[in-house]
């Protein structure tokens, strides 16, 4: 019916309030360091290495979790795994010793592996063929909204309460109210509810009517050249962004002498732009190039880079995590969107979850080798050099990918 909202839309409203809530929980980790090692008695080698193996523990989990979305869909992948962060967050409120927040760290990381970029992307591409762009930035959007709400608002608890009650909130979060949204309202495929996908069933000219996509060898998607240009720059994403801003920003401010009230205007900041910047990068992908659009994202992100080294002013400090913000997770929509476009004869589950599993392992290194050369040379100098490095070489992988075919669409008619 003309006028009538698209179910599409409820499909990305659940899936960004599963990000919102399952990412921006893990986002939510920098919270509760000082408060775990005061009360746990863990040092900050500890506390970093629960970072750097949940994202390990994510990363792994990307490829099987790809390969279980293609086969029982994402709404039921999506809810279980909604299912198990909550379940954890609540028991992680009683631990009492580090052996049993690692463990529990564990499960919470197969958890998030599950309600990620995988599952979204998949759910997309079956229910938008218009609009997929400003999709994919909207439901990006819910891991800033994370950032920006859960982040902040672990810190007020916490200080209001304890990191316990905290934690027992968003577990009660996650149990009571998203999982039982994603269980009820999302739906796998338009056919679930007798529909066509936002702007009709399509097809490529020249192409056959056939829906079943084809299954790719590990073999065979690394031997090609797009797989390794998109593959590379999203771990060197992961390294800056969740590994090394998000495990190290908020110490890196207190080293350069930055009051807890300053680094946490910065945190929100940064946030709130890193929402704008994912939102204007679904918005830009639907009218540019992906390609150029990462071209660009990497260059700003280097420079913003290059500011925070010599940050040690307010306003530059500020003016870091604007920049930052922006380009943040802007990176997600394009490169979804390039691999939809590079594959788009085969099943993208494996394919999302390699792509997701290169991400989580640049994250893993950004978590722990910052903080292992903080240890060697008191500050984080080094690896900020490293990062700037690493993103220009990010920018230059994406200049040399092809330009994607953008045949045009027809729309099959009904018979």
């Amino acid at each position: 019916m003309k006028g009538k909202l698209h179910y599409a839309w409820m499909i990305v409203f659940v899936t960004f309030l599963a990000f919102l809530a399952v990412q921006g929980g893990r986002l939510a980790f920098g919270a509760f360091v000082e408060p775990w090692e005061n009360d746990l008695h863990m040092d900050r080698a500890t506390t970093s290495l629960i970072s750097t193996l949940s994202f390990v523990i994510y990363g792994v989990s990307q490829p099987f979790i790809g390969s279980l979305i293609d086969r029982y869909g994402a709404r039921f992948i999506l809810s279980v795994s909604t299912f198990i962060v909550g379940i954890s967050f609540l028991l992680i409120s009683f631990v009492t010793q580090p052996w049993q927040l690692f463990l529990l760290y564990s499960f919470v990381s197969i958890g998030v592996g599950g309600a990620s970029n995988v599952a979204g992307t998949v759910l997309i591409t079956n229910w938008f063929n218009k609009k997929r762009g400003l999709a994919l930035g909207i439901m990006e959007a819910g891991f800033g909204f994370g950032q920006m709400l859960l982040v902040p608002g672990s810190l007020i608890l916490i200080h209001w309460f304890d990191w316990r009650i905290t934690i027992l909130i968003l577990g009660a979060l996650l149990i009571v109210i998203v999982f039982p949204v994603i269980l009820f309202f999302l739906r796998n495929h338009p056919n679930d509810k007798a529909m066509e996908p936002l702007g009709g069933n399509v097809i490529e000219e020249g192409a056959t009517n056939k829906s079943v996509k084809k299954s790719v060898s590990l073999k065979a998607l690394f031997k090609m050249r797009q797989f390794w240009f998109l593959m590379l720059p999203f771990a060197i994403c992961g390294f800056t962004t969740t590994g090394l801003m998000d495990t190290h920003l908020i110490p890196l401010s207190h080293h350069h002498g930055f009051s807890v009230t300053v680094t946490g205007t910065a945190v929100s900041i940064l946030a709130a732009c890193n929402i704008v910047g994912i939102l204007l990068s679904g918005i830009i992908i639907d009218y540019w190039s992906s390609r150029k659009l990462l071209v660009f994202i990497y260059f700003t992100r280097a420079l913003s880079i290059v500011i925070l080294v010599y940050s040690h002013d307010t306003l530059l400090l500020l003016l870091f995590a604007a920049v930052f913000g922006f380009v943040d997770f802007a990176t997600v929509a394009p490169t979804s969107l390039l691999l939809t476009q590079y594959f788009k004869e085969y099943s993208l589950g494996v394919i999302v979850g390699c792509l997701s599993l290169s991400h989580q392992i640049g994250s893993a290194l950004g978590a722990y080798i910052p903080g292992f050369l903080f240890s060697q040379f008191g500050n984080y100098n080094f690896s900020l050099y490293i990062s700037i490095v690493i993103v220009l070489a990010a920018a230059i992988m994406n200049l040399l990918l092809p330009e994607p075919n953008r045949n045009k669409m027809t729309e099959k008619r009904a018979s």
